[in-house]
């Protein structure tokens, strides 16, 4: 579904810096900082949240609580002129690739990885390297 074009205004802009901050910030402490009812907030959220400007809200989690204790960023030279969406399509069968990134420079791509030890993250990059 198009989503018609929102414009945003300087309350807007607030709203979101706060939600970008803390996306549990409550519509009254947001209100309170800005100047708004908790009402208008939750409105101007709705909005901006109907024409997609807002797309989710996330938790981070500290990656070692969940036994991801080594990170690497990874550059990616393809042997052949692998399009885009093929390393997508790899990347997203490995739990361990936080993100895939096409880059300009001597690489094809860059990938962040988490692994829970070294001898895991040489096991992913191994499987990695394996693949057509």
């Amino acid at each position: 579904m198009a989503h018609q074009p929102l414009t945003l205004d300087d309350l807007d802009h607030k709203i979101l810096s706060a939600l970008v901050a803390n996306s549990r910030t409550s519509f009254v402490e947001i209100g309170q900082e800005i100047g708004l009812s908790p009402a208008a907030v939750k409105r101007r959220v709705d909005r901006m949240r109907d024409a997609d400007v807002i797309t989710g809200f996330t938790t981070l989690v500290r990656p070692s609580v969940l036994g991801w204790r080594t990170e690497a960023y990874v550059e990616v030279y393809c042997d052949s002129a692998a399009p885009p969406r093929r390393l997508a399509e790899v990347a997203r069968t490995y739990p361990e690739v936080v993100a895939a990134m096409t880059v300009t420079g001597g690489a094809d791509a860059l990938l962040h990885i988490r692994a829970s030890d070294i001898d895991h993250f040489e096991e992913v990059l191994e499987r990695i390297r394996a693949e057509p």
